[in-house]
């Protein structure tokens, strides 16, 4: 009977690919996995968290009762891992670690999407602070509880590098290994290079397909001041029969196809120019590998700008988001002024914080983040209208 094929499978990545048996490890030593490479483990532990469950309810641009067609945090994990795991595969890079950290990027994210973040800003701001990609690498470090040796997940240092994506120095200090790189100036793995760069591939494909669904982007201002608009009228006439939904979602497809393909292209050249051969090098690199070309990120710029001005600012957005912002501040205020408001868990670690108004402040923050966009909505009810449910 043949041996079975090695589970990190090391002779099919590039020298400077992140390989699991080279792992820097894990804050809790443990024993190696049987079966399946450090990374796949990775991955696997985030499937099974409940804060990645939670994010089938947590808002992308549209809040969750809106309508069951548009992204939600969850969806977009997914398309991220998506394309994520396409460049990787070009490039000969670890598919696994750019899977787990594309999965594991939005765990921290609060109800509401960017509202409820900017809100938790606002309320932590002389408290210590509130980031979501910080509030992520405390949720796989600390928050999740479900093995008995150890708090958290437990991941790997490299996807969790991956998870901070970016750290003011002023807190670097305080993160321990993942934020040496924020002090020293140094670059993550190219895994965690090219996950970033799938991120943003996602979403504004994703928002261009739900803005157009939802009636707030202009078709005909999109196809005239955008790269989506000379895509779509190759489409249309390759397709002249074909609906505007068809020819929407040919548009998308071949959108995200042009941009993996110039990704992986300029970060080919930079890697052989730049001469890197190892993982250390990449690190070591005077800026990042991964990246478009100068032409396409100026066309990812003008296309993000539209986002921002017709649909992120939309008058129908925007009042969502208002609303979203003044739950979560009045949710975080009134649980920190009575946290016998809070679930006994939570108060129990308040008790553990010896009364500290940072430390109370942190616990609720994690509470309130933790929340998807129909709990919050509950939650208040529960609290706030007399004729609530306790």
């Amino acid at each position: 009977m043949p041996d079975p094929v090695s589970p990190n499978q090391s002779e099919r990545l590039a020298p400077y690919a992140a390989d699991p048996a080279q792992s820097r490890g894990r804050k809790h030593a443990e024993e190696p996995p049987a079966g399946r490479s450090a990374f796949q483990r990775d991955r696997d532990r985030v499937i099974h968290s409940s804060a990645f469950r939670r994010l089938e309810y947590k808002t992308q641009v549209f809040v969750n009762h809106e309508g069951d067609l548009y992204r939600t945090r969850l969806t977009h994990s997914l398309e991220v891992g998506q394309v994520g795991r396409a460049i990787a595969r070009q490039l000969a890079l670890n598919e696994d670690l750019v899977e787990a950290i594309a999965l594991a990027h939005d765990l921290g994210h609060t109800p509401f999407g960017h509202a409820g973040q900017d809100a938790l800003q606002e309320c932590m701001a002389d408290l210590g602070g509130f980031e979501h990609n910080i509030q992520s690498l405390r949720i796989v470090d600390h928050l999740e509880r479900r093995y008995g040796d150890f708090p958290g997940l437990n991941l790997s240092f490299e996807t969790r590098e991956g998870i901070l994506k970016h750290c003011a120095k002023s807190k670097a200090a305080d993160l321990g290994d993942v934020g040496e790189r924020f002090l020293q100036g140094s670059h993550p793995s190219l895994e965690a290079q090219i996950t970033n760069l799938a991120d943003e591939i996602a979403y504004n494909n994703h928002d261009i397909d739900d803005g157009l669904r939802a009636g707030l982007l202009n078709l005909e201002e999109l196809c005239a001041s955008t790269l989506y608009g000379a895509i779509f009228v190759e489409v249309s006439q390759r397709y002249p029969e074909a609906s505007e939904t068809v020819l929407r979602h040919e548009t998308g497809r071949r959108l995200i196809n042009l941009l993996i393909h110039d990704l992986v292209d300029e970060t080919r050249r930079r890697i052989a120019a730049e001469g890197i051969i190892t993982i250390a090098d990449v690190r070591a690199a005077p800026h990042p590998l991964a990246a478009h070309s100068p032409a396409i990120a100026h066309d990812v710029a003008v296309l993000k700008r539209l986002l921002f001005q017709r649909m992120y600012r939309h008058p129908r957005v925007h009042r969502q988001a208002e609303k979203a912002k003044r739950l979560v501040r009045k949710l975080f205020h009134t649980l920190c002024e009575d946290p016998r408001l809070l679930p006994l868990k939570y108060q129990v670690r308040i008790n553990e914080c010896s009364g500290a108004a940072k430390r109370q402040a942190r616990v609720v923050a994690d509470y309130v983040a933790g929340m998807t966009d129909r709990f919050a909505i509950a939650e208040y009810d529960r609290i706030f209208d007399p004729h609530g449910e306790a």
